[in-house]
Formats: C-alpha cells, sequence, structure tokens
C-alpha cells in the first residue's frame, strides 16, 4: 500500500458507476476528467475567479501541457475518495500541480500537471492574469502560515 499525500484543497467524490470499466474499476482517463473538475472547483470555489467566465468573458485558458500519472491501487463503484490539489509552483505564464486520489491512508493516484495560460483569441502563451496570480499567491501563504 502506498501512503497517501494529503493536499490543502480536498474534494470528496464518490466512484460511480460511469467512471469504471468492465473490469468494475475506475478506467485510467476518468480520473483525468475528476482532475480537471477539481482544478475547475478550485479556481472557482478557492480563488473566487469563475472558471466558465475565466474561459467565456475574458477568454483565458488553462490548457495542459504536461501531464505525469502514476496509479498506485484501484478504486471501485462505491468508494467515497478524496481528491486533492497542491501548488507546486507558479510560474510567468505556467502554473505546476501536484494532484491526486486517495481513500483513507491510501493513494490511489498522482498526478503532477503542468497548465498554461492561453489567450483563446490567438491561442498564444499570456502571463498569469493578476488577479489569478494574487489568488494563487494568497492560497499559497495561507498554507506556510
Amino acid at each position: 500500500m502506498t501512503a497517501a499525500t494529503t493536499h490543502p484543497f480536498e474534494r470528496q467524490l464518490r466512484i460511480r458507476f460511469a467512471h469504471c470499466d468492465p473490469a468494475g474499476i475506475v478506467f485510467f482517463p476518468q480520473y483525468l476528467v475528476m482532475i480537471n473538475n477539481l482544478v475547475e472547483d478550485w479556481v472557482t470555489d478557492v480563488l473566487g475567479v469563475p472558471y466558465a467566465e475565466l474561459l467565456g468573458r475574458r477568454r483565458t485558458g488553462m490548457p495542459t501541457v504536461s501531464l505525469q500519472c502514476e496509479f498506485t491501487a484501484i478504486s471501485r463503484m462505491g468508494d467515497d475518495v478524496l481528491m486533492g490539489l497542491s501548488v507546486r509552483k507558479l510560474g510567468t505564464k505556467s502554473l505546476t500541480l501536484d494532484l491526486g486520489c486517495r481513500h483513507g491512508g491510501e493513494q490511489r493516484m498522482r498526478v503532477r500537471q503542468v497548465l498554461v495560460f492561453t489567450s483563446l483569441d490567438t491561442h498564444r502563451a499570456i502571463e498569469v492574469p493578476p488577479d489569478l496570480r494574487a489568488a494563487i499567491e494568497g492560497f499559497q501563504n495561507l498554507l506556510a502560515t
């Protein structure tokens, strides 16, 4: 059993039938959907910038440019897991996150994800928007105290 990593932002999630493959365990691409949902929730609920507004009205994207995944244990339908997120690094135009899924003290999977901020009009990298940078730094500073 791999020891679980806890994260400063965590959300409970029940593993559902729709998450699972015919073997009755989470089909690995579903974890990526869960991670994307977690990032959207973090931006909206913790950073205070509605994700739909960021992409819609503000035309700012956060595409994934690097993704490293490690699957350490299976999750089955009915499991209540915790999906978690930590900021590893905030760059000029990018954000590196450590994410994971755990059940109690058991790590189910972990991910390192690099997101780049982009203009959805030009599809070119842009600097992290000032309000998001301030909110991410505030999130990091809260953890340091």
